[in-house]
Order: C-alpha cells, then sequence, then structure tokens
C-alpha cells in the first residue's frame, strides 16, 4: 500500500464525473505533504509512469484536468471504462454490425498537447535558409 491509496480509495468511492480537490484536501488524505515536485506542472500529467500518485488516481479512474498550481487546486475527471490502468485509451470494443474506422487507435491522442504562440506563422519555414538557393 503506498502512501498516495487514500487518494485512490477516495476517488473510487466519488459518484460524480469530477472530483474538484485542493492540493491541501489531497494531504489531508495521504496524512502528508505532496513532494516539492508538486510545484512543477509535469506531476500533475496523466502520465502513468511519471510517479507513484499518477498512477493511483489512474488506476481509480480518473485524469488530472484544471490543474491551478498556483492556486493549489485541480480537478479529477472520471475517464471511460475503455481506459487501461496504464493510462491509455484503448479502442472500445464495436460491434459487428457497427461502422468501423480505419484511423489508428491512437489518432487524436496528443488532442490539446501542443500550443502554438500567438503570432507564429506555421506557413512560414522554420530554417530561414531552407529554400534558398545558397
Amino acid at each position: 500500500m503506498t502512501k498516495y491509496a487514500p487518494l485512490g480509495d477516495y476517488l473510487r468511492k466519488q459518484r460524480g464525473s469530477q472530483v474538484r480537490m485542493t492540493f491541501g484536501q489531497i494531504e489531508r488524505l495521504i496524512g502528508g505533504k505532496l513532494p516539492a515536485s508538486q510545484h512543477h506542472r509535469a506531476w500533475w500529467s496523466n502520465n502513468p509512469f511519471n510517479n507513484v500518485m499518477t498512477k493511483v488516481w489512474l488506476d481509480a479512474g480518473f485524469v488530472t484536468e484544471q490543474v491551478d498550481i498556483e492556486g493549489r487546486k485541480l480537478v479529477f475527471r472520471r475517464v471511460a471504462k475503455e481506459q487501461t490502468l496504464m493510462g491509455q485509451f484503448e479502442e472500445a470494443p464495436q460491434k459487428e454490425s457497427q461502422f468501423t474506422s480505419r484511423r489508428h487507435p491512437l489518432f487524436g491522442a496528443l488532442k490539446g498537447l501542443v500550443r502554438i504562440p500567438a503570432g507564429t506563422d506555421l506557413t512560414e519555414p522554420a530554417d530561414p535558409e531552407w529554400g534558398s538557393n545558397g
């Protein structure tokens, strides 16, 4: 049993699709302080190889969203039953009569993970010398 198991137990008992929590509430549940790495966004990512606590909320059937490190709060969102313990989505079983997509099962997996700064021209080559006759 890990230090973070009480968080998993708490999340499993929740009936709603979202659980809003403060870092302080999590610390009270686990009976101790969160590590210093809590101040880094990566700590709260849903990467199953990130840390022990991540595996706890993924195993409980939740992912983190709306992480506010400065405000010390976040939202745990319940995920589809098709999510595996390793945090990756599997294709849901389909009935034989249903239309099956030809898209790869990971299509769209990075949605929302890439942010392009305002003013970036995606049509401009990244290397200014590319395409020159130099």
